[in-house]
């Protein structure tokens, strides 16, 4: 999730309504249908992989999450199509794909299938820009803007092994690479090729994590230096 930006050229209101540059103040739109939709299959998702008990029923429960993956593309490019970007939209798709990923971290520690820190780095993660953002958008800008690009690269890279993960295959033997109990399939330790997607995604994050926090300081700074709102 995304804190905020400087105030930028970006959006203008001689655009079309309905575009990127100038999402329009509609709330129901189809696109925001498709996103509301991704929520609710996150829930379904999450109680059937956590009481199936058969392969099957982890089946259903990973083509759920899938189709709700799926959602989050098709929601943007209809957006796009359609002339039909809303502020809303903006506002409650991140949320979303949020709360998507929550479900996959929260579903594989509950089943004692994914590292704890992994889950804990997170969900941390997450909180922490969720709670900057909120204090960026209220003191010092009122629109929220888009993710960085190395952040919608850590979005696919944990969409991506989560779902290998939440499959379960294929299962490969350890690498051997490091000598530490909690890096498995890295260790001796046999795990999920969805591991090896999932690790470099934790790096992002943290990474992202930080640029967002030094940018929200710049624009503290900035805007305490100009005296003014930005």
């Amino acid at each position: 999730m995304a804190l905020m930006a400087p105030r930028v050229t970006h959006y203008s209101d001689d655009a079309p309504v309905g575009t990127p540059e100038n999402p329009s103040h509609e709330i129901v739109t189809l696109p925001n249908v498709l996103t509301f939709l991704r929520l609710v299959l996150t829930f379904v998702f999450l109680y059937l992989f956590v009481t199936g008990t058969q392969a099957t029923e982890r089946t259903v429960a990973v083509v759920v999450y899938a189709v709700a993956a799926c959602t989050d593309w098709a929601d943007g490019l209809l957006a796009r199509a359609t002339q039909t970007v809303s502020w809303a939209g903006k506002v409650l798709d991140p949320i979303v794909d949020r709360a998507l990923l929550f479900t996959g971290v929260l579903g594989l520690a509950l089943r004692g299938e994914l590292p704890a820190w992994i889950a804990v780095l997170l969900v941390l993660r997450d909180v922490w820009l969720f709670c900057g953002g909120a204090v960026l958008q209220h003191f010092y800008r009122r629109k929220p803007v888009d993710v960085i690009y190395l952040g919608k690269v850590t979005t696919a890279l944990l969409m991506t092994g989560f779902t290998l993960m939440m499959l379960g295959v294929p299962v490969l033997n350890g690498l051997s690479l490091v000598n530490v109990p909690w890096l498995p399939l890295l260790n001796d330790q046999p795990g999920c090729l969805g591991l090896l997607f999932i690790y470099p995604a934790c790096v992002t994050s943290v990474i992202t994590a930080a640029i967002y926090t030094y940018k929200a300081y710049q624009y503290m700074m900035e805007s305490r230096a100009a005296g003014e709102r930005l």
